[in-house]
């Protein structure tokens, strides 16, 4: 039997709110060996990455605001460009910890060797797929709100990829089907998972700075010095982040399944042998 109760990573039942936050928590602890060495590889890329853009633009770090009206032009594209580059890195994440929160439905624990294993694992249609979402989350942000709606609407992209098995040119669709489902329930988790992190983020990044300098640990009146103590800082901070963001997708996708398709009760019904393709079997 699979485990049930308050310290299961992923009970077979539906969860609220605050279980969801919880069962993320739980699945990125359990998962950390992997998901956390992929969060810092992938959030120290990106800060690389926006490096150069934040140098062209003048915008000083920590925080990069604007120091003149001329300047949010360039603040407002760089934001754009970073949700994008986010959009990416969590469906990736999103990979791996799908396929945790799977096992973790089916009562085992996955190994880090099985989640590394590219047999089943679909990394390329991953990666086909995360760059679209990437670019749609940034045209979102160009026009405003809809930042918002194409965040929401993208959560569970890897996990309708690697656990459901639809293919790639439909898992898009399918994955909007189920994030409008009850009333847009896991859209709006999603985003409420995304402020959280935001804020959280923001704290952390700024309050690990800002010590630095206050201890007069190193000297961050160097404009050099200030942009790599910058960059290691947020990309420290999202190395937590994104994988926590990635495993909140995992966990309400397949909750969502739950509520929404009976997942739970198939399961129920089915073999121990026959579990996991009842898990890819989708509502199809």
């Amino acid at each position: 039997m699979p485990e049930v109760g308050p310290t299961a990573v992923l009970p077979r039942r539906p969860l609220t709110v605050g279980e969801l936050l919880d069962s993320a928590m739980l699945l990125l602890r359990s998962q950390g060996r992997l998901l956390l060495p992929l969060g810092a590889l992938l959030a120290v890329g990106e800060q690389l990455l926006l490096l150069p853009l934040r140098l062209a633009a003048d915008l000083r770090p920590p925080t990069y605001l604007p120091e003149g009206w001329e300047l949010f032009a360039a603040y407002g594209l760089l934001l754009v460009g970073g949700a994008g580059t986010e959009a990416v890195i969590v469906t990736l994440l999103g990979n791996p910890a799908a396929r945790a929160a799977g096992a973790a439905l089916l009562g085992r624990r996955a190994g880090v060797r099985e989640l590394l294993r590219p047999r089943g694992a679909r990394w390329g249609a991953t990666v086909l797929l995360a760059l679209p979402a990437g670019t749609l989350v940034m045209l979102g942000g160009l026009l405003g709100p809809l930042w918002f709606l194409a965040w929401a609407m993208l959560g569970s992209l890897a996990a309708v990829l690697v656990l459901d098995r639809s293919a790639g040119h439909l898992a898009p669709s399918r994955a909007i089907r189920l994030a409008a489902r009850d009333g847009g329930r896991a859209a709006w988790v999603r985003l409420l998972g995304y402020l959280g992190w935001w804020i959280l983020r923001v704290g952390l990044a700024l309050g690990g700075y800002f010590g630095v300098a206050a201890l007069d640990l190193v000297d961050l009146h160097e404009p050099a010095t200030a942009t790599v103590a910058a960059v290691v800082v947020w990309a420290t901070v999202n190395t937590v982040a994104y994988p926590a963001l990635a495993c909140l997708d995992a966990v309400v996708h397949l909750e969502n399944r739950v509520r929404t398709e009976g997942l739970d009760i198939r399961l129920s019904r089915s073999p121990e042998h026959l579990a996991e393709p009842v898990l890819m079997a989708a509502d199809r």
